[in-house]
This record gives structure tokens, sequence and C-alpha cells, in this order.
């Protein structure tokens, strides 16, 4: 008698069923701290709606930080907090506290991870708050010394102005904003108080730099260095 070796039928075969990854808190994407006692500490990111900031554009950043000696005993804020990774990065670089700030109740729970992790490597001190920047700003009167704002790229201009409006009450003399922008989108409008610095494109990314002003006539004295860099 003659044995058939050929393959088993697949309709005799139990399938297997494709693994369904739960709805859960972020995308199984992450970051990293770049440099600081943090550094190399990866960091969750959270699985839609958030746009986090490319390791190289966090490198030149946090590069011109470092050199105005801007991070070191800084009070932070983070606004449109995303994974929390440019308040997170000044808080491992030295910051002495940092508040990052993100309507989305998912993002802000991972958001919370990552800053408990990041403050037992580096220490210092951090809040989450799970509100919207224009809330958050309306009700604070911090007197911060760095600020971020990274919000998503289909932020209206005017609801920018908004934020930024919203935000001088709340600045340390000589505070710096670091606005991070699609590079398509026009120069922020600037409320009196903020003054710009300089502008640098990294491909579709612009990043502007402003300045807190004690008033009109000080930024009318400043000149203001709106080169880019490809």
């Amino acid at each position: 008698m003659l044995l058939s070796l050929g393959r088993a039928s697949d309709a005799r075969m139990p399938r297997l069923r494709p693994r369904r990854r739960c709805a859960g808190l972020y995308s199984g994407r992450v970051t990293r701290i770049i440099a600081g006692a943090a550094g190399s500490l990866t960091l969750e990111v959270p699985g839609s709606g958030t746009r986090p900031t490319s390791d190289r554009v966090r490198e030149s950043i946090f590069g011109s930080l470092d050199a105005a000696d801007a991070i070191a005993g800084a009070r932070v804020l983070d606004l449109y907090a995303g994974s929390g990774a440019l308040g997170l990065e000044a808080l491992s670089r030295g910051a002495t506290s940092v508040d990052l700030v993100e309507k989305s109740p998912r993002a802000a729970s991972v958001i919370e991870r990552n800053a408990q992790r990041v403050r037992r490597a580096a220490g210092g001190a951090y809040r989450v708050h799970r509100t919207s920047a224009d809330a958050y700003l309306a009700a604070v009167r911090e007197p911060y010394a760095l600020v971020f704002i990274d919000p998503p790229y289909d932020l209206g201009e005017e609801d920018l102005a908004q934020v930024l409006r919203l935000l001088v009450p709340s600045l340390a003399p000589d505070a710096i904003v670091v606005t991070e922008r699609a590079a398509r989108s026009p120069e922020p409008v600037l409320p009196t108080g903020l003054m710009l610095e300089r502008q640098r494109r990294y491909g579709d990314t612009a990043v502007w730099w402003l300045r807190c002003v004690a008033s009109v006539a000080d930024a009318d004295d400043q000149p203001s260095d709106a080169s880019q860099s490809r």
C-alpha cells in the first residue's frame, strides 16, 4: 500500500486568530531622553493625536538651551505636552520643576508614567495637568523661565496667538519660549511682551525662539534674527 506524504489539508489545521491589540494608552512607539541624568531612558508615546518632536530637533533645541545656560534651575512649562518628551528632557538636564499640560486623558496618563521614571533617575519635581493650554494659562500665574509650545500642526494661527497672549503674565523676566510649528506656517502673531529672536527649519518643522521682554520699547530696541537653516 502506498502512503501519501502530502501536506495536511489547510481545512484540517486549526486557524490561529490574529492577536488583537487592546485599545491601550499608547501605540507601542517610543522615544527617549537624549541627555542628562535620565539620558537614554525610553519614553512611551501616545497612540494618536500627538506628534513627538524628532530626536534631531530636540538635540538642536537643547544644545542651544544648554549653551545659553537656560535649563539648570529653571521652572519649565510644557504645553501640548504629548509624551512629555520636551519638558522631561529639561528635567533630566537639571530643571528644578516642570508643569506638563495635556488635555487628552490618555496622553496625560502616558505622561504621568514617563514623568515618574524620569524623576526617579533625575530628581526634580513635576505636575501633570489634564486640561487645555488656554484653560491652564487662564488660571495660573507662575514665573516660568522656559516654555515649550508644540501644538498639533492643525492648530489655527488665531488659537496660537491667544495662547501666547495668555502666556505672557506667567513668564519670568527674559524667559525663553520655544514654539514648534509646521515649516509652512506663518510667523506667529506676537503679543506685547514677546519678541522673536530667531527661527530655524528642520525639514517640515519650524522652531520659533521667542523672548520675554519688559516693554514694547525693549522689544523695539532688540534686533531679531529670523535666519533659517534646512
